[in-house]
Formats: C-alpha cells, sequence, structure tokens
C-alpha cells in the first residue's frame, strides 16, 4: 500500500512541473517582437550628413574644394525640400520623401568616397598654414552647431579654396615659399574671409534642426 500511495503521489509532481515548463516556453514564444526603429526623419538625415562633414572638416579628410562641393549638393537638396513643402501645405509627400532619401543617399556616399581618398588637407607648420586651419576649424564649428547653413559652408569653402590655389601657385613659382608681399595679400583675404566666417554664423539663417544648438554656441569668438 505504501509504494502504490508513493507512486500516485508523485506522478501530480511531476505532471506540474511539465506543465509549468510548458507555460513557460508559451509565455516566451508569445512575447511580441522588439518594434524596428523608425527611419530617420528627413530634418535627423539632413543633421547626420552635416555632423560627418563636420568631422570631415575638422579632422582635414575633406579638402576646402570637397566640402564646397558636398555643401553645394546639400544645398540644393534643402531648396528642393522647402520647394515641396510649400507646394503641399508644409508637409512632404511619400513620393518626395523617397526621392529626398535617394539624393542623401548619394550625398552620404559622396561625403564617405571623400573623406576616404588620398585628398587631405594639408597647412603646414607656419603661419599662413595656422590661419588657414583655424578658418576651417571655425567652419567645421558652425556646420556643427547648425549656424552655418550648407549654401553659407559652401560660399565660405569656395573662398578658402581660392586662397589655397593661390598660395600653391604662389609658392610653386617661388622655389616652395612665399614672398613676404604674397604673405600680406593672403593674410589681408583670410582677414575678409574670416568676417564673412564670423557675419555667417551669427546672423538669423540657421540649420532647420539644429537652432537651438546654434543658439547655445552664440558665443563663439570670431
Amino acid at each position: 500500500m505504501r509504494l502504490t500511495s508513493t507512486k500516485w503521489t508523485a506522478l501530480p509532481v511531476s505532471v506540474l512541473m511539465a506543465a509549468g515548463i510548458a507555460m513557460a516556453q508559451s509565455s516566451t514564444s508569445s512575447t511580441p517582437p522588439a518594434p524596428a526603429k523608425p527611419d530617420p526623419t528627413v530634418a535627423q538625415r539632413k543633421e547626420n550628413q552635416q555632423d560627418r562633414i563636420a568631422n570631415g572638416v575638422q579632422s582635414g579628410h575633406l579638402t576646402a574644394g570637397e566640402t564646397a562641393n558636398l555643401e553645394t549638393k546639400e544645398a540644393a537638396i534643402n531648396g528642393e525640400t522647402r520647394a515641396d513643402r510649400a507646394a503641399n501645405g508644409g508637409k512632404l509627400t511619400s513620393a518626395e520623401k523617397q526621392q529626398i532619401n535617394q539624393q542623401q543617399n548619394q550625398l552620404s556616399k559622396q561625403i564617405y568616397q571623400d573623406k576616404h581618398n588620398a585628398n587631405n588637407a594639408k597647412y603646414g607648420n607656419n603661419q599662413v598654414g595656422q590661419r588657414r586651419e583655424n578658418q576651417q576649424d571655425r567652419i567645421a564649428q558652425g556646420v556643427r552647431s547648425g549656424q552655418l547653413t550648407a549654401g553659407e559652408t559652401a560660399h565660405l569653402e569656395n573662398q578658402q579654396r581660392a586662397i589655397n590655389q593661390q598660395v600653391h601657385a604662389d609658392r610653386q613659382a617661388n622655389g616652395g615659399k612665399l614672398t613676404a608681399g604674397e604673405k600680406t595679400q593672403i593674410n589681408h583675404e583670410q582677414n575678409q574671409t574670416s568676417k564673412n566666417i564670423y557675419r555667417d554664423k551669427h546672423n538669423a539663417n540657421t540649420q532647420g534642426g539644429k537652432a537651438g544648438k546654434a543658439g547655445k554656441a552664440g558665443k563663439a569668438k570670431p
């Protein structure tokens, strides 16, 4: 009798254990998967691209010419976005969003290519080189903070590219050196560019998605 009663009392325990495991597995399998991350908005995508460009400018992986080209394309995308919104009561259609995203994909590839090619900003260990590097750092800070729009950045970088080309030509003509007069001329041009950087960083134009950052960075030195 004892053996019989022991078998009958042990059976419900094993059954309960199996049932508990099955319930746990069922509960785990019924847990819904985590929702997928939403695609970045148009404004977020634009901000990400500008941050990547700013990093390339400050690191020297983007030359002034490459930056001017990238920002000209970014300005064109921004202009198209504004026009589309104006035509649709402030919104973008699904087709317009898809088109803008494709354009940003192309720009993203070019940013990567330009940052990883053999061209790098080379400033040199001299006063002229240091001035050029300082200007680029200020432009990079303005792009990152949102104080410089894509159009403003393209304009400033085109000015820097012209100065760089002039420096290169002057050095080639003088055995790798600059005359005192050439240094004076270049410094005068950099003074004018410096004023333009300060003006563009402190006017009312900012990157739409970064207005808050621009306000915080408003005390940057000219």
